[in-house]
Formats: C-alpha cells, structure tokens, sequence
C-alpha cells in the first residue's frame, strides 16, 4: 500500500508509517515515491516575480466585459471579470478565462507574411515567407495608388467583422472616402442579425438593436434569442437570470425555439415551433390580446367610448379608435389581423391551441412584459415581417421606452479627431462618390434596403456584376467559413490579391497574398463601446497587458501607416492622424465635459478604470407620457415632434402598423414577395420559401464556447463546446430517435447530411427533445484550416450546405431556412 495514496486517512497513514515506512531524521522510504532524506537547512524563499494588473476588454463575444489582466513576470497567467465594470461585474462567462490561450496560440502568425505560391486553394501550400512591415505596408499601399492612378480604386474592398471603436473599425470609413472606393466599409452584419434591426427600423424607425431593463420586467417572451447561449451581453444575461428569477414576482421565462436550447430547459415554458413560422405565431398573440382587451391603452390608444370592438373576422371603423404613439392599428386589424386566430396559427406553427392563448395571455397581463428575438425568427426569407411582427407585441404591451421594457443605446460623447478627414478630401475622391455602386450592391435597386451585403461579394466578382474586384482586404472576418457557400469564395478569391489581418491562420488566410496580423486583444490599446445593454452610454479603454508577444500591428496602425505611404492629401492626413495613440488620446477628451459615473474624465483616468459610463438612461415613457430625466427623475414631458426625432423616428413619429418606410419601396418588396403593393407596409404573414431541396430542416445555433469562430483552435472551448448532448471534443447532429431510425442511422452512427449546395459528414446523436422534422447542428468545427486542433474536426463545416439565399428586405443570409437529407454512411442495426 502506498502510505501516500490520496484516499488515506490520516490514521491509517500512522499505522502504515509504524510498521511499513521508515520515519525519522535519517529519511521517509515510501513504495512508489522513493525515500525522503534528511530536510535541507532552512532557506529564504525566492522573491515573487514582478506581477500587477491591467484593465483590458475581452474581445470572444460582442458583449464587451471589462476584464483584469493579471501579469507576472512579463505573463499573463489569469483574467477575471473587473468588480466595478457594469457589464462584468467581477464575472465572466465559461469563454472569458480562455484568452491566455489565444494570446499563447502556438499556431499564430509572427510577423507580416507573403505568399509565394501563386496557386490558391484547399490542398495548396501558401508558401508564405516572412517580410518586414515597411516592405508589406510598401506593397499595399503601391498597389492601391497604381489602382488610383488608372481611376480604379473602386475595385479595392475593405471587409470586416465585429468592428470595435474609433481606433480601429472607425476609421475604414473614412479610408475608404478618402481613398475613394464605395467599399471602404462592407461589414459582416449581413451574416450576423441584420433581420432584427431592418425588422425595428420598418415599426419604431431606429435600425438597431435593442437595449433591455430586464431588471424590472415581469416577462420573458423569447423568440429564437440564445439567451444563456449566445444573446448580447451573454456574460450579464447570466448574471441577470438569477435575479430574475429570484426576485419577487419572479420573471417568467416563455421560450419560443425549434429545438430544446440551454434556455428553453431553464425557462418557465418551451414553446416548439416549426422553423419560419414565428411571424403566425406573434400575429396570433396579437389578435388575442387585441380581441380579450389586454392591450396597453397609454400607449397604443383606445376607442372613442372605451367600448372594445375587436372581434374575430369582424371590421372596425377607424375614426373610432383614437392612436396615442401608434400608427395604422384599425389598417392592421380590418386587413390582416382580425383573421390571424390561434386556430389559423396552430395549423403554420404545429403549436397547440391552448398554448398559443395561454402565452398571449401571460404576455397580455404580466406588466412590464417584453418580447425579444434574433435570428431564430429573422434568419429566413421572411425575416423582417417575422420580426415587425414580434416587435409589435412591444407596442401592444406599451413596452417601448419604459420601466422594465426596451430602449436604445445612448452615444459615447467622444472628443474630436485631431484633424478633419473632410478637409482632406481631393478632386478624385470628391468625384467619386456615387460614380460606382458597392460591389456587393446594398444600397442600390438590387438591395434598396440592404446596408451591407457581404455574402454576394464571391458571386459577383466571378460575375463581374458589378465589376471585379482587384484587392480586397479582411479585419475580423472569415467567410470562407463563415459565409452561405463558402466554395464559392473559394473560387472568387483566386484571382483577388487578398490582404488578411488575422493573427491566426484562417481559411481566408490560406488564400492571402499578403499577412498583416493583426495583435490578440490582450495585446492591444483599443476603444470599444458598447453593443446595445442597458441605454445609457458606456465604454470601454482596451489596453496592453503585455507588449506584443510577436512582429504584430494593431490593425488600426496598419491603416494609419498605409495611409501614410499614399499620395497627395490622404498621406497628409494620416501622417497629421498619427497612430491609434493618438485617436484615442483625442476622443478621451470628450470625457472632460462629460466626466464618467465612476470619475473617468481623461485618458489616463480611462487607462485606470478600464470604462466611462454615464447613467441613467435620458427618456422614459411612463403611461404613455414621454419624459426626460431631470436629474433627479423622469418629470420633464417631451413634444411629440420631439419623440419623432429622437425616440420614435418613423415617418408618421409613431409606432407604425402599417410602416411607411417598406411603403417607399412597395415595388421592390411586392415582385420579391409576392405581396400585393397596397398590403407591403402591414406588418403581416408571408410564408418562409425554403430552400435546400430537402425533407427535414436544418438549423445551425451557436453554443456559449462558439467566440465568433476564434475557439476552434481552442483545446479548452473544444472539449466543453456542446456538454447537453454529450459533445466533447466533437459537435454532434441532434436528430430525433425515430427520425433517425427511420433512415437507418445508428446512435453514433456516421451521416451524410446534403442539400442543393453540397454535402458534409457529421456523426448522428440521438435526442429526443428535437423535433422530428428538423436537425439542429450547431455551428462550430468543419475547418480546413485555423490551427493544429482545428483541422480536419467533425464535423463538415455546416455553412457548405446552407444555399446563398437572403431576406430581401434586410439582406440576412437565411442560415435557418434551409432543408437537407441525411443518411447512413455506414449502416448499423439502431436500437
């Protein structure tokens, strides 16, 4: 027996020391461990090495938690949640501690890169041999003055990802108008949640996201958000959940989702339904709340006598219903609502009646209540009429602006630049604007009401529509993973000279001419405001907790110094810019006349602290009266023209029904929707086209470990990616047993999954909780390149079976939408 076995207690290791080991000053002998000898004289301990911390911003999701960099002797050795960061508040979500492993990422690029091999794809080696900075900022910026001189530089894009601040995504814009390309700044939101805002912008006028008091709520009505997955800011929304649910009355949770998420098992009710349907199921809420009285009266207004007239299948006359801060709800009823039952939406949505009305009536009645969404409902062809209609139950419950509703985020009061780009504009870059249309043609009769439109670049460039494109560089982004078919960015970036500035060796890394690796986010000095949280204005100060490990540029410098290296004006306007230092030194100055909550009013005070913050949010609607905050509380009524510019910024000044912004463009919508042009701007029922040419749908969510892509070549985020089906060190497909059974796949058993756009192989687990028309495989794994633990992992990447297929309204890439076959690859007897 071993005397030191971890099980021993402590009697028993007296006994084995009396009769089995030898004790005493000549030495210890124990079996296993050999002899312990005679103590060393006493001797002092060696000093601690150096250690302090540093406040930075983690950089794995878009939620932004304030985060203290511990450093000891020149290392980064552990990061905790800052106490006093209003997001983190000393807490972290399971991937905040994993940033030592992507600054230590032994894969990483070391310093500037240039490719050799002139061959580009899957199988072929880049060949890259190192180069210095001054001769790979020398190349980009000769090649895009030869592109200017022979009027060209249209043909030059700039894409990026999650973007942060001034110092960095801040300054594409104007590279690109100083430049002049129209695509300076094509960002990824197309592939992200642009569903959501165009949903918002068409109803309450503000395109954006929304900003939550899920503090005081008393309801939850969640469609398709990842609340304890993947929602914005994920690390708070835990922390929030358990006072929600702790306090008194408590925050009922209802789950509206195709499969049995993290969220749905916590929540109070899991509602399942079929993929794309969540627009019948809204409107069906709508109705009953409209037809059992349960609206809020303040805000949406009432009729003449107080006498409810909304009934099933029966008119209204308009003049008898007077609107407060609403527009068009009599338009809305007689043309699409008053038909909208429970019975005609259990037949779209496969939920039962009684359920329908039982959420319509908690949501009716449990004050304050809001309904939230992301791209469950928004992620398909109907995407935007799937979220008006969601966000209409906002308005029906009097939710927009006020206690324990939704909001939006405030601004950052920044100093200004040192110099203003505007004053370096030349001849050239005055003429060109609006001369080309975006490569990705939003904004244009293509895309009316599209602000981006990154995952048509590929396509048109093969197409040369609008034209092709000569360079291109990525900030944060990877679409040959990421994007809807992929192959085809595969085949578009061969002849594109491509510019990468990941520190990791992505798939569109494999196909750069060119590396500029960015610096890890524990390496960087960067600004970064705050993604939509609680309305009031925040922001965080990034800065070093070491020097760069390797030969990296913070990508805001790489601007700044090709800038610098261009002729006329523009060179003279970088070169006046400075650096990044410089810009953030600049806009801390705004702090001056605007001192933070906690005392930041100056750089270095925000170096210290790590965030400004300024509370309380400055309007609120309190029984449909619009006030503003006079520094004591909300007592200061606000005009109606004044709620119209800065709150509800419609055309009519109102929450529309009937929105006039789709109606501008009833056209467009009416040829790709097929609705008839005096029906576009009701917020009403169109059905989902799917896509794929499949029989089971196929949905790709993100787990709480995805960071946006960067865990892949992560051991620890690997292991822990998918823990509720068993997924460690591999992501499963969640199919239901007799879905499964059906087609001969085995538990375990290996599968290929195909639509029209390709095929992939995963391996099949059984799950009861999914619904057995549609397979969940979330998105993670599948690359080809990223990093010695990220290659060659199952399973197939999902995004090479998701057709290119986009909401026409908002432009999102409709990640939900598709259908797919699955089989056997080997087939085993199931059980």
């Amino acid at each position: 027996m071993d005397c030191l076995n971890p099980i021993t207690t402590r009697r028993r290791f007296l006994a084995a020391t009396a009769t089995g080991c030898a004790a005493g000053a000549a030495g210890l002998a124990i079996p296993g461990l050999g002899p312990l000898t005679t103590l060393a004289p006493a001797s002092a301990a060696t000093p601690r090495a150096p250690r302090h911390t540093v406040k930075n911003v983690c950089h794995q999701c878009p939620a932004r938690c304030g985060i203290d960099v511990t450093v000891t002797d020149g290392r980064v050795h552990s990061i905790y949640g800052t106490l006093d960061h209003p997001i983190s508040n000393g807490k972290l979500c399971p991937k905040g501690h994993l940033g030592t492993y992507i600054l230590y990422d032994p894969d990483r690029f070391k310093g500037p890169m240039k490719r050799t091999n002139p061959n580009k794809g899957r199988n072929e080696d880049p060949r890259f041999v190192p180069i210095t900075w001054d001769e790979a900022l020398d190349t980009v910026a000769a090649r895009l003055q030869s592109l200017r001189d022979r009027d060209e530089a249209h043909r030059f894009a700039l894409l990026y990802g999650r973007g942060w601040g001034a110092s960095c995504a801040g300054l594409q814009g104007t590279f690109g108008s100083l430049y002049g390309t129209p695509n300076g700044a094509i960002g990824h939101a197309s592939i992200c949640a642009e569903g959501s805002k165009r949903a918002k912008l068409a109803t309450d006028g503000n395109d954006s996201y929304n900003a939550y008091d899920y503090r005081n709520t008393n309801y939850i009505l969640n469609f398709g958000a990842g609340f304890l997955e993947a929602f914005r800011p994920y690390n708070y929304l835990m922390q929030l959940w358990g006072h929600m649910r702790r306090k008194s009355p408590k925050t009922r949770v209802t789950v509206v989702d195709v499969r049995l998420s993290p969220t749905g098992a916590a929540a109070d009710r899991m509602v399942y339904i079929k993929p794309g349907t969540d627009g019948a199921l809204a409107l069906a809420i709508a109705h009953v709340m409209l037809t059992e009285g349960l609206w809020d009266r303040p805000f949406v207004g009432d009729f003449v006598d107080g006498v409810n007239r909304f009934r099933t299948g029966e008119n209204i006359a308009p003049s008898l219903f007077v609107e407060r801060w609403t527009h068009g709800i009599a338009d809305w009823w007689n043309l699409e609502l008053k038909d909208r039952t429970p019975a005609w939406a259990s037949e779209i949505t496969t939920i039962p009646v009684e359920q329908i009305v039982t959420v319509a009536r908690e949501f009716g009645t449990a004050r304050p209540a809001i309904a939230i969404m992301e791209r469950g409902p928004t992620s398909h062809t109907n995407g935007v009429y799937n979220g008006m209609a969601i966000h209409a139950l906002n308005a029906l419950a009097g939710s927009l602006f006020a206690e324990g509703g939704m909001m939006y985020q405030m601004g950052v009061p920044y100093g200004p630049l040192p110099v203003d780009s505007a004053d370096y504009m030349d001849d050239f870059a005055k003429a060109a604007s609006g001369r080309h249309p975006r490569i990705d043609l939003a904004r244009t009769e293509t895309w009316p009401l599209a602000r981006t439109m990154m995952q048509e670049i590929a396509r048109n460039h093969l197409f040369g529509r609008p034209y092709k494109l000569d360079t291109a560089m990525f900030y944060l982004t990877n679409p040959i993973w990421t994007s809807p078919e992929p192959q085809v960015w595969e085949e578009a970036l061969k002849d594109v000279f491509v510019i990468d500035t990941s520190p990791f060796p992505g798939e569109t890394a494999m196909y750069a001419d060119l590396v500029l690796p960015d610096h890890t986010y524990l390496e960087r000095l960067q600004d970064a405001p705050t993604y939509p949280f609680e309305g009031w204005p925040l922001t965080q100060l990034r800065t070093p907790a070491i020097p760069p490990l390797y030969d990296t540029k913070v990508f805001g410098d790489v601007l700044i110094e090709i800038g610098k290296r261009m002729q006329g004006p523009m060179g003279a306007y970088y070169r006046a810019l400075g650096d990044t230092g410089n810009v953030i030194r600049h806009i801390a100055k705004g702090f001056a006349d605007a001192p933070g909550d906690n005392g930041v009013d100056s750089f270095d005070s925000w170096v210290e602290k790590g965030v400004w913050y300024r509370k309380p949010y400055l309007w609120r609607q309190v029984r449909g009266e619009f006030l503003t905050w006079d520094g004591r509380d909300y007592t200061i009524p606000i005009s109606a023209a004044e709620v119209g510019e800065k709150l509800l910024k419609t055309p009519s000044g109102k929450f529309e029904f009937r929105s006039g912004l789709l109606e501008k463009h009833a056209g467009y919508i009416s040829s790709h929707l097929d609705i008839a042009e005096d029906r576009v701007g009701l917020i009403q029922w169109v059905a989902p086209r799917y896509t794929g040419g499949g029989d089971l749908h196929f949905i790709t969510p993100k787990v709480p470990v995805h960071a946006e892509g960067r865990g892949g070549n992560l051991p620890q985020s690997i292991v822990l990616a998918q823990p509720t089906v068993g997924g460690f060190g591999e992501i499963y497909l969640e199919i239901h047993p007799e879905t499964a059974k059906a087609r001969g796949i085995a538990h375990g058993g290996r599968v290929r999954i195909s639509s029209e756009a390709g095929s992939i192989v995963a391996t099949a687990h059984y799950y009861p909780p999914a619904r057995p028309d549609t397979l969940v495989l979330p998105m993670e794994h599948g690359h080809w390149a990223q990093g010695r633990w990220a290659v060659g992992r199952l399973p197939g990447n999902s995004s090479e079976v998701t057709a290119n297929v986009s909401d026409p309204i908002s432009g999102l890439a409709c990640y939900y939408t598709g259908t797919v076959t699955v089989e056997p690859i080997n087939r085993r007897t199931t059980s």
